[in-house]
């Protein structure tokens, strides 16, 4: 196998980059996020876009401070933290959507036709 390498080999993490990019999303969801506010406690589907909205701009700021983290450390234990933290924000507000539009669907099935 000679030139190509080790394969399994980690690319390392560009922290000025990766900081840049999730400052311009962390800026655009907080814009998206902002415009929902009032409309958050609406119906499953409205509830579940302000949820989407709010963990994309949480978790763009936790990329923020990873890329401080990972510039600062450099390492890539930072990114890897932030990542299963973000993760763990999305399985807990997809338990949120999925109780909420069950909780919908029970409504509507006692309203009647």
């Amino acid at each position: 196998m000679s030139g190509t390498g080790n394969r399994s080999a980690q690319q390392p993490v560009e922290a000025e980059l990766m900081g840049a990019l999730a400052l311009v999303a962390l800026a655009v969801n907080v814009g998206a996020a902002l415009v929902l506010i009032p409309h958050r406690a609406g119906d499953a589907n409205v509830r579940a876009v302000w949820l989407f909205s709010r963990n994309d701009a949480i978790g763009n700021a936790a990329v923020v401070v990873a890329a401080v983290l990972v510039g600062w450390t450099g390492t890539s234990w930072p990114d890897l933290v932030v990542a299963f933290a973000i993760a763990g924000l999305f399985l807990q507000s997809s338990w949120v959507i999925v109780r909420d539009a069950r909780r919908d669907i029970s409504e509507s099935r006692s309203e009647g036709p």
